[in-house]
């Protein structure tokens, strides 16, 4: 699969209960299914993660993935980020100015790191290292239940991947009037995130974010995704584990998921959603 194609087609058998057992109903039809390939990410001319990914949008991904690990809290702490799709579309190069990189030897000099976009957190360790830079969202954003709805029903809209091949996660950022600032469709939950926040991050509009729709439920390193990125409000397909909440409630974050169409549940942080 080529760079940038972010599906593939392939044969199935279709099969009908009833058929008989010559298989006669039968029928071979072509799917379309979502790409999955491997994206490493050199920090300083250094190996730091390899993730699995829908090919494209690499420089949004990348410094979505920095930003939630705490590499750069700014897009001026970036001095360069290297990426040339005719040669290797699947590693990117970011190079951190030096001041950046010496705040951080920590989180650079850490020995046989596995991304949590691949595996989830691993260790008691990496738990400690993330709670020290996150930050509790601030009270104000509020937002009508009705209108939470309507951002919900838009994340569907504005896929086109998981129509097609019912195997994509997708992320969708508003700000705070509601405009969508930032989509992203990928393989992974933790891709589509890092994605929408990489390409709000980079537009410069990510200060402005209000509200996180997921298709996905929510976990524990999506809130530190989002909690990095400053977004108060976390809404999902379905429920959250229970790290997510106690790590939601620690933050000060909304975090809910609908349940029917005019229905929604409230885990924590009820303040932020108006109800009639």
């Amino acid at each position: 699969m080529s760079a940038g194609k972010n599906t593939k087609f392939y044969q199935a058998l279709r099969c009908k209960k009833g058929a008989d057992r010559t298989g006669s109903l039968d029928q071979t039809i072509d799917i379309e299914l979502i790409g999955e390939e491997p994206f490493l990410i050199r920090i300083d001319d250094k190996d730091y993660s390899v993730v699995m990914r829908t090919p494209g949008e690499e420089v949004f991904h990348a410094v979505g993935f920095c930003l939630g690990e705490g590499i750069v809290d700014s897009v001026d702490d970036f001095k360069t980020i290297g990426y040339d799709k005719d040669l290797e579309p699947n590693i990117i190069n970011i190079w951190l100015t030096p001041e950046r990189h010496e705040k951080i030897p920590y989180l650079l000099e850490r020995k046989g790191f596995v991304s949590q976009t691949s595996c989830g957190i691993c260790g008691k360790e990496m738990l400690k290292d993330l709670n020290q830079i996150l930050t509790p969202a601030e009270n104000g954003f509020k937002v009508e239940i009705n209108h939470v709805f309507d951002c919900i029903n838009k994340l569907s809209k504005n896929q086109k991947y998981y129509q097609r091949t019912r195997g994509s996660h997708a992320a969708l950022i508003f700000d705070d009037q509601l405009s969508v600032i930032a989509f992203a469709e990928d393989v992974g939950r933790h891709n589509a995130l890092d994605k929408a926040i990489g390409t709000a991050f980079m537009d410069r509009t990510l200060s402005d974010a209000g509200i996180l729709v997921l298709s996905s439920r929510i976990s524990y390193e999506l809130v530190q995704k989002a909690a990095r990125a400053r977004l108060p409000v976390m809404i999902s397909n379905s429920r959250p584990t229970a790290l997510a909440v106690e790590m939601g409630r620690s933050l000060n974050m909304t975090l809910a998921f609908p349940i029917e169409e005019s229905e929604l549940i409230i885990v924590c942080g009820e303040n932020r959603i108006m109800r009639e």
